[in-house]
């Protein structure tokens, strides 16, 4: 209720005179998350309002909202069974593949959406996930491993794509409510809201969050990247310790 507040406050905003410059504006609950030792996910809320163009008919909009992560390559591989054994075979490196990819809509996507547009826009995460040289190279199961990548990442938590999830008001306010996994990764995540119309992108709006680590966890993560040796050795110290200390606590309860 909250976020269709502010949506509505925003649409009040907007200059009456500028109907085609801008017809979607939006914002988002929380443009900073913090990873401590506590924390166990968290959630965003996109919301915003379209503004309509006086004396114009048109066909109905859709709201499509995206929420990406850093882009990473990795290489996904298959694992075969060889002689009774399971073992890493075939491979594609994929150039570059969103750490996290949420996909919101709030109609059908085959519907808010047409396949020369996502092709343009690359907003489905098949689009999303960069293979050039795999592709280049001809490789027939790029597309398989591709797949695999998003079903795994799904089954993380990380990947998603949720029709009918945003909430569309008399073609005026939309919100979202977008959860963030725990094991999410350090970075600039970027969140866009793209307004279709008959699958057709006609606006859309870029924000970003910024996500972080705090406290101890933010000291060890800058310890393990800027200083490896120190962050090796103090791994090392405590390792020894922990040892002695459980070597002379089962002396201890033995004597």
């Amino acid at each position: 209720m909250r976020a269709v507040l502010l949506a509505l406050s925003l649409a009040l905003l907007l200059p009456a005179t500028d109907a085609a410059a801008q017809r979607i504006v939006a914002d988002l609950s929380q443009e900073r998350v913090a990873i401590d030792a506590r924390f166990e996910g968290s959630e965003i809320v996109v919301f915003g309002a379209i503004k309509p163009e006086p004396g114009r008919t048109h066909a109905p909009v859709e709201v499509i909202v995206t929420v990406s992560g850093p882009l990473r390559p990795v290489t996904v591989r298959r694992k075969s069974r060889l002689a009774g054994i399971w073992v890493n075979t075939e491979g594609v490196a994929i150039d570059a593949a969103p750490t996290l990819y949420k996909v919101a809509t709030s109609a059908p996507l085959s519907q808010a959406l047409t396949a020369v547009e996502d092709l343009r826009r690359s907003i489905t995460p098949e689009r999303r996930i960069r293979a050039v040289d795999a592709r280049e190279a001809g490789s027939e199961a790029t597309d398989d491993f591709i797949d695999g990548l998003i079903r795994i990442r799904e089954a993380q938590g990380l990947y998603a794509v949720q029709e009918g999830a945003v909430r569309l008001t008399d073609q005026a306010l939309f919100s979202v409510d977008i959860a963030l996994p725990a094991n999410l990764v350090e970075g600039q995540y970027t969140a866009n809201v793209y307004l279709t119309r008959e699958g057709e992108v006609v606006a859309d709006f870029t924000r970003t969050i910024d996500v972080r680590k705090v406290g101890l966890e933010r000291w060890i993560y800058t310890l393990a990247h800027q200083r490896p040796l120190v962050y090796g050795l103090v791994s090392l110290a405590i390792a020894i310790a922990a040892g002695w200390g459980a070597s002379a606590l089962f002396r201890w309860v033995r004597g």
